[in-house]
């Protein structure tokens, strides 16, 4: 049992670390606006990781593979949806102005809309699609019984939550944040190509 949720962890702690959508959200989020919006974000993604993690210990591989139109539709949805996040960066890179001294420029939305924005961007996320329809469906097959199901589940929600607030934190730190205001343009629009290209690979690859 230990030595289930050691690897459980382990494997999820890599896939964590690989960039994806999910990472350059929470990162973008926290050095262009404030460590408290990139948190609210954190939690969206947090909430999406558990979604999937409850669909797979259900079993998302035996569903998608009975439904591939269902499969699908998540691909070309999720795509379509990383398209216009992309498409909002790039737009607001194209308008930003570079002034120097400036202070850092923060959205005075909801903390509601990172909280969807995360959210929407983890379960549009096609890593999460592919690792929790395979990779982690191999650890919870029918010998694993209930607890430990639970016990998978609540780890797979703190490392995921755990790691996003270093992630947060570290981004925003005064000192990169300022490092940001020197580049924001360029940075912007690199995050917005990056959510595009994610978007783009998920639709043509379904």
């Amino acid at each position: 049992m230990l030595m289930l949720f050691l690897t459980v962890a382990l494997v999820h702690i890599v896939a964590l670390m690989s960039p994806g959508p999910d990472f350059f959200f929470v990162s973008q989020t926290a050095v262009s606006r404030s460590r408290k919006e990139a948190m609210m974000g954190v939690l969206g993604i947090t909430t999406g990781v558990m979604v999937w993690a409850g669909v797979a210990l259900l079993g998302l591989n035996l569903i998608l593979e009975k439904m591939a139109w269902l499969h699908n539709i998540i691909m070309v949805g999720g795509g379509l949806y990383l398209c216009w996040m992309g498409y909002q960066m790039l737009r607001g890179a194209l308008k930003k102005e570079q002034k120097s001294g400036d202070a850092p420029q923060v959205e005075l939305a909801a903390s509601g809309r990172s909280f969807m924005k995360g959210l929407l961007t983890n379960l549009a996320n096609p890593k999460a699609i592919i690792y929790f329809g395979s990779v982690f469906s191999l650890f919870v097959g029918d010998s694993v019984g209930a607890g430990a199901r639970w016990g998978i589940f609540v780890l797979i929600a703190l490392e995921t939550f755990a790691w996003f607030t270093v992630v947060a934190s570290l981004f925003a730190l005064p000192k990169i944040r300022r490092g940001y205001q020197r580049l924001a343009k360029w940075i912007d629009g690199f995050a917005g190509a990056l959510f595009a290209g994610f978007g783009i690979h998920l639709i043509i690859s379904r």
